[in-house]
């Protein structure tokens, strides 16, 4: 099996040798480069081969969002996971328009770390439960910034279809779920809301993702809003 290649870009050079440990101490991982700020990333990733980069978003020269949208240009982009102390609206809002496909706080726990960088290398997006309202946020801007001639084109019609879809593929459980997850709630929080199990929650989530053939749980917000049962 092929090692996942993984960037590190962090302006603390403790934050940059403690991910970079952590990361090479997966076997199916191997840390390729190195970088200070976000001009170097972009530099570094068109000089190696990168799959995934882990990037800050607060740093000098080039900020982590700015060098994301970069990295996306290139002609084999690699795919972002965004670390940040910094649980803001704006940052995840920023950094998912930008591109990125992973936003974790730098206190995750170490498989919840490992397994981000894994997920996204699928082509999974990844959000840690605490930025889930922003990635909300984000998928609200995304919509409001479409051009006004796409909301003409049978737009009633499609939202309809996908409705009849959801009914048919769906039970009015997983409908109660799917609702809280374009509202933006964690796993913990539907838990609560429901008054279920946390992993029964997780497992309508996961039965949502294969019926309706969303890749991710952003693409579970984006159906929800998009069929009228998210605000």
């Amino acid at each position: 099996m092929t090692a996942i290649r993984v960037a590190v870009v962090d302006d603390q050079a403790l934050l940059v040798s403690a991910f970079a440990s952590l990361v090479s101490s997966a076997e199916d991982m191997v840390v390729v480069g190195t970088a200070a700020d976000g001009r170097e990333a972009v530099a570094l990733c068109r000089a190696t081969a990168v799959d995934v980069v882990l990037m800050d978003v607060r740093m000098p020269v080039l900020d982590g969002v700015a060098a994301t949208r970069l990295l996306g240009e290139l002609p084999a982009p690699p795919k972002v996971v965004v670390l940040t102390t910094f649980d803001r609206d704006d940052y995840v809002r920023d950094a998912v328009l930008a591109g990125a496909r992973g936003f974790l706080l730098k206190d995750a726990g170490t498989e919840d770390f490992l397994g981000a960088i894994r997920a996204v290398h699928r082509g999974q997006s990844v959000f840690a439960d605490a930025a889930t309202t922003h990635v909300l946020a984000a998928v609200r801007s995304a919509q409001a910034a479409l051009p006004d001639a796409d909301a003409d084109v049978d737009g009633g019609g499609e939202q309809r279809a996908l409705a009849e879809k959801l009914l048919r593929r769906t039970t009015s459980r997983e409908r109660d779920v799917l609702r809280l997850v374009g509202c933006g709630q964690s796993n913990t929080e539907i838990a609560h809301s429901l008054c279920v199990a946390e992993t029964t929650v997780k497992t309508h989530v996961s039965s949502l993702l294969a019926k309706l053939a969303c890749r991710d749980r952003v693409g579970l917000v984006v159906l929800a809003h998009r069929v009228g049962l998210a605000p």
